[in-house]
């Protein structure tokens, strides 16, 4: 097996199909919960050098997405984090978001930040394990957080330069 990143441009026509796959979960797992405040997708953030958009390919087939956009100044969002629902638990998204760590501080970044759903206990379970620091409390019902005042969105940080050189 030969898996690779590579860059591309939220745009491409392969990727269409897994956009379209990934936000078709998202519907599947909340309804029409996050539709009143529903994100317009621009994808200007995704573009370097501020953002960008990989793919992990095995074979030439795209197996798992990752994305980071500017948040602020020196902190990067983590988004579009996906991996093919044949290849899931084993590794893939950890890896996408390990490689977006590493290309982010490249370009300038110190911070992350990243979103998931109230939903979403297996992204939880990955965020944790990557050393993200949570901004809710983990030992709540996820579902709390679904609730006003909350808006079900799960937030979590990490500092980018005392992680990554910890590990060099």
């Amino acid at each position: 097996m030969s898996d690779r990143f590579r860059v591309l441009s939220p745009e491409a026509p392969e990727l269409q199909p897994i956009i379209e796959g990934l936000f078709a979960e998202y519907a599947a797992r909340y309804g029409n919960y996050f539709s009143r405040d529903a994100e317009v997708e621009l994808t200007e953030w995704y573009l370097p050098p501020q953002g960008l958009f990989i793919v992990l390919e095995r074979n030439g087939e795209i197996i798992a997405t990752g994305a980071y956009k500017p948040f602020d100044a020196s902190t990067a969002e983590i988004k579009r984090i996906w991996t093919h629902s044949a290849l899931r638990q084993q590794g893939l998204a950890a890896r996408v978001v390990q490689e977006l760590e590493c290309r982010a501080q490249l370009a300038g970044y110190s911070h992350l930040y990243l979103t998931t759903g109230f939903r979403q206990p297996e992204a939880v379970r990955l965020y944790l394990r990557q050393g993200y620091a949570p901004q809710f409390d983990v030992n709540r019902d996820p579902h709390e957080y679904s609730l006003p005042p909350y808006d079900g969105r799960l937030r979590f940080t990490k500092v980018l330069s005392a992680s990554l050189s910890k590990s060099a």
